[in-house]
């Protein structure tokens, strides 16, 4: 089931606020953050110049949410080297979009940000 429209829009908002202030505007031409919403998804990526075609972005995965409305939360996922979406196991669910951002921003395992 896609996010109700209120969700959407606080997802967006948070969503759009961190990617605006988490890469200073005089690296903005080397890095940048986005998301995209799909349904009951949301996914965080960095995007950067291709090394061999800088005129190209490529984007990385960073994290994934899903909210899940028969249980009311939402569950984390992060990306391993076989590049497959596993539950975040620190903490993998909470009823807060912003509970499960902070963690991300703050990468207490390193898994997200590196």
């Amino acid at each position: 089931m896609p996010l109700s429209e209120r969700q959407r829009a606080h997802v967006q908002k948070l969503l759009t606020e961190f990617c605006d202030t988490r890469v200073p505007p005089h690296l903005r031409d080397q890095l940048r953050h986005g998301f995209r919403l799909e349904g009951n998804s949301v996914e965080l990526y960095e995007s950067r110049p291709a090394f061999r075609r800088p005129q190209e972005w490529q984007e990385l995965a960073v994290a994934k949410f899903r909210y899940v409305a028969s249980r009311q939360h939402w569950c984390l996922y992060c990306q391993y080297r076989d590049m497959k979406w596993h539950e975040y196991e620190p903490k993998p669910i909470a009823r807060s979009f912003s509970v499960l951002l902070r963690e991300v921003i703050e990468d207490p395992t390193g898994i997200f940000w590196g």
